[in-house]
């Protein structure tokens, strides 16, 4: 019986943003700084729909801190362009959320992400989020 071998086939650079999304809000989910911090480029800039900035540090601290808490997410479209070294995300998901001392809520967020691909792969430089 011969055993078959199994192939790795390399993603594209729009199913690698698509899962680098994916990523993210597991990652928020579980409180994951080492993902986190993988996945977000040093030079991160959160935009909140308030208009709040926050670096990636400050972003991710809030995460830990319990400030942004981060419990389920269900995609509802999911669009990405890719041109060259740069990229465009836009995630529309319905996200359950408890953030700043607020109640426990479902969201309709969208994302807007710009993405660059470095040495190590792609990383999220720029996050707005605002709602649909």
């Amino acid at each position: 019986m011969m055993q078959e071998k199994k192939k790795s086939v390399a993603l594209t650079d729009e199913e690698q943003i698509r899962q680098l999304y994916q990523d993210m809000y597991a990652a928020m989910i579980a409180k994951d700084r080492g993902e986190l911090e993988r996945i977000h480029d040093e030079t991160y800039l959160l935009i909140h729909m308030t208009g709040m900035r926050q670096s990636r540090e400050e972003y991710i601290d809030s995460i830990l801190d319990g400030t942004l808490n981060y419990y389920s997410k269900d995609d509802v479209k999911i669009d990405v362009s890719v041109s060259g070294g740069e990229a465009k995300l836009t995630g529309k998901s319905r996200v359950t959320a408890a953030v700043f001392g607020g109640g426990k809520h479902t969201w309709p967020l969208r994302m807007n992400m710009d993405l660059v691909r470095r040495d190590d792969g792609w990383k999220i430089v720029r996050s707005a989020a605002s709602m649909y």
